[in-house]
């Protein structure tokens, strides 16, 4: 008589058990964007009542700061993590959404002039990146992964190469640490930037959405200069991230022919699949508002669920941001992460610049 023995039961969440564990998180993320947003009142109506000098600072930081402090101050008990992690769905969401205040014709009219510099800033990027990673001898898929980061749309970017040139974890941990450190100081240097050089609030909003690689951070930095400015970010990084499909779809074919990555066999299934969905959701919705299937009172929810939306965006960008967990990714790939970025913020500024002085933004 053989013995049983005994297999591991395997636990299956059912769907309303994947929703409750969601609850913590997002209530952690709805509370701190809500403190934000009251801090901002509260400090607007005290400085306003005593004639107190002293800047405006929109929710936007104040729920970034808020996030920063818990998750570098305290511990985060897991119980939290996987609602905190639908920052992202939050984001995408709030992009879709925010269609509702662009109409089709200004995105076509910005559109032309932010797909050439796109195209301009893509390729710059990539070979500034690949330069500046040979130069300091990092290994070369991290290299690509870091020049991919830095040109498209950051960690989504970085991750969505990983699998298609077969990179290692080591090496998108490194890159992706580098772009998120890199993206928290944009958060500080580009409003002081835009504000010491006195651009319009189209200008400064295209020239976040050019240099700035996460779209999270971008739409942040945005929305610390103005909220016109913030709109345009969104809308530039949106450009920039929907050419996230060819420039992965290169270095797939790159390293495959070098036989040290998998083949692609559907170029356009290919494609279709990096491409990042929110995109075509944000043009319908601003079709559809375009050719007035929403009444106003119907535009104005779908504008403010979009701000709910950011909300908990901004407060996740905060709660995710680890500056010790980044340290000890190593040095080099933060030396040419910042290298790059510094030279990529000057480039871009330039064409953003130049482009006003043609076109007048």
């Amino acid at each position: 008589m053989s013995a049983s023995v005994a297999l591991p039961r395997v636990t299956t969440l059912t769907p309303l058990t994947r929703v409750l564990r969601l609850v913590p998180g997002v209530a952690l993320l709805a509370a701190i964007g809500w403190a934000g947003k009251v801090i901002e009142q509260s400090t607007n109506r005290y400085v306003k009542a005593h004639h107190i000098v002293f800047p405006n600072i929109e929710y936007v930081l104040w729920a970034i700061v808020i996030g920063l402090v818990i998750s570098n101050l305290l511990s985060v008990p897991k119980v939290f993590q996987p609602g905190i992690a639908t920052y992202e769905f939050f984001l995408k969401a709030g992009i879709v959404l925010l269609g509702a205040r662009f109409l089709v014709g200004d995105i076509v009219k910005l559109g032309g002039i932010s797909l050439a510099l796109v195209v301009v800033e893509i390729a710059g990027s990539l070979a500034l990146m690949t330069f500046l990673g040979r130069l300091f001898k990092l290994k070369p898929k991290l290299t690509n992964l870091l020049a991919v980061g830095s040109a498209v749309c950051g960690v989504s970017a970085i991750i969505a190469t990983k699998g298609a040139i077969d990179a290692d974890d080591e090496d998108s941990s490194f890159a992706i640490a580098a772009i998120l450190a890199l993206g928290a100081i944009s958060l500080i240097a580009f409003p002081l930037i835009g504000h010491s050089l006195h651009l319009s609030d189209h200008a400064y909003g295209l020239w976040a959405g050019l240099a700035v690689d996460n779209t999270a951070e971008a739409s942040a930095a945005g929305a610390l200069f103005s909220d016109t400015a913030g709109k345009l970010a969104i809308l530039a990084k949106t450009c920039r991230n929907a050419m996230i499909g060819f420039v992965v779809l290169a270095y797939a074919i790159y390293w495959a022919r070098k036989g040290q990555a998998e083949g692609v066999a559907n170029k356009g299934r290919f494609l279709w699949e990096k491409f990042p969905k929110f995109v075509l959701g944000f043009l319908v919705i601003s079709a559809l508002v375009s050719f007035q299937v929403f009444n106003k009172e119907q535009v104005g929810a779908l504008a403010n669920l979009s701000r709910w939306a950011f909300l908990l965006t901004f407060a996740g960008v905060g709660l995710q941001t680890n500056f010790r967990r980044m340290s000890k990714q190593g040095l080099r790939p933060f030396v040419v992460g910042t290298l790059g970025e510094i030279l990529i913020a000057v480039l871009t500024l330039g064409l953003v610049v130049g482009a006003n002085a043609i076109w007048k933004l």
